[in-house]
């Protein structure tokens, strides 16, 4: 039995993106980030299918906790660390590698005691003020950290960029020059480049990069697709027609008449709406594909449903298919739509949403 709506996940082209990101930043090595279920792609699939990834990513403990569970033995970074001395315990059992981003986090190492010693990141904050030690602090820090009994010498630096994909931005300019400046004298790993970064700032690849979005086959770039960039889209988010209506001029669609038809036409109902993760914030006009052709969201987005407008010479018709988002219809196109970003459509697919993968290419011998 078909279950729709469903999102279809191609592991090939995951790994094929991987290998774009590689040829983009040669002689790095890459941490794949794969926290908030892999960009809602599904993070112990998305880790299987990036084996040849030199480290995992995810934000918090219960996400790296989750893929030991499944069997997942490689590196796994936490990239917002420990939040509490007792999450140590279960770092260590885990073998997770630990970024560390306050000064509670050094003194919590420091007076660890259960005989690991942690693999670890000192996060400087070069200007995103979000996570990570000020550079006013960062020389204490290094000296803190290159000292801990607890920590596996020598411990990585990195910083995370703000704006690196706005082409000239001043911040990043300055958050990359100050960065280098620490990295200097620094004996261990750096890390400053996320997706964006990994195409556009040639000072941020080096070391390890972070790539996220770009895995999944989205350009992290303004006006750019990632089949721009030479990557392939690995979600395909689509329903199917439940209803069709026709309409006379005059007809208003959905709760509240926020459409009105000004001529005689077709309207299709898919089954799929913000429960599902389609955003309640989509304006009318909002493409999709019916049956391949085009087709344009009309009406108030519900709970379980949408109305597309087919035009009036459609042949459309109950059980067809209707396409979101994905290879033909890329989530960077549709995101403006309802005023977000790919990363906020691609994370909010709901549980309920129907996930089928297809199968990555078995590797030679």
């Amino acid at each position: 039995m078909e279950r729709f709506p469903r999102v279809l996940v191609d592991l090939a082209a995951l790994a094929q993106n991987l290998e774009v990101i590689r040829a983009a930043a040669p002689g790095c090595e890459i941490m794949a980030v794969i926290k908030a279920n892999a960009y809602g792609h599904g993070m112990v699939a998305v880790a299987r299918a990036l084996e040849k990834a030199d480290a995992l990513a995810v934000a918090r403990i219960s996400e790296a906790i989750a893929l030991r569970e499944a069997g997942i033995s490689g590196e796994i970074v936490l990239l917002e660390g420990v939040f509490s001395s007792e999450e140590l315990v279960l770092a260590a059992q885990h073998r997770l590698t630990l970024v560390l981003h306050n000064e509670q986090q050094i003194d919590w190492l420091e007076a660890f005691r259960g005989g690991t010693r942690f693999r670890c990141w000192l996060k400087i904050d070069t200007g995103m003020h979000r996570l990570g030690i000020s550079m006013q602090d960062s020389a204490s820090a290094m000296r803190r950290v290159r000292g801990c009994p607890a920590i596996s010498q020598p411990p990585g630096l990195m910083t995370h960029l703000a704006s690196a994909e706005i082409e000239g931005d001043p911040l990043t300019k300055k958050q990359l020059e100050d960065f280098s400046l620490l990295c200097e004298a620094w004996p261990g790993e750096v890390s400053s480049a996320n997706s964006a970064a990994v195409f556009l700032r040639p000072l941020a690849r080096r070391g390890w990069i972070r790539p996220g979005l770009a895995l999944y086959g989205v350009s992290p770039l303004p006006e750019v697709t990632g089949a721009d960039l030479g990557l392939r889209p690995a979600m395909r988010f689509e329903t199917r027609i439940i209803s069709i209506k026709t309409l006379s001029a005059g007809d208003a669609v959905g709760y509240n008449s926020t459409w009105t038809a000004t001529a005689p036409t077709r309207i299709g109902i898919a089954a799929v709406g913000y429960g599902d993760g389609y955003l309640r914030g989509f304006a009318n006009g909002a493409p999709a594909l019916v049956a391949n052709e085009q087709a344009q969201l009309v009406g108030r987005v519900s709970m379980d449903m949408i109305a597309l407008d087919l035009g009036p010479g459609s042949e459309a018709g109950i059980g067809d298919p209707v396409l979101l988002w994905g290879p033909e219809l890329p989530v960077e196109k549709i995101a403006p739509w309802a005023s977000t970003i790919p990363y906020e459509l691609l994370c909010n697919v709901s549980a309920r949403v129907h996930t089928e993968y297809l199968p990555a290419p078995v590797a030679m011998a």
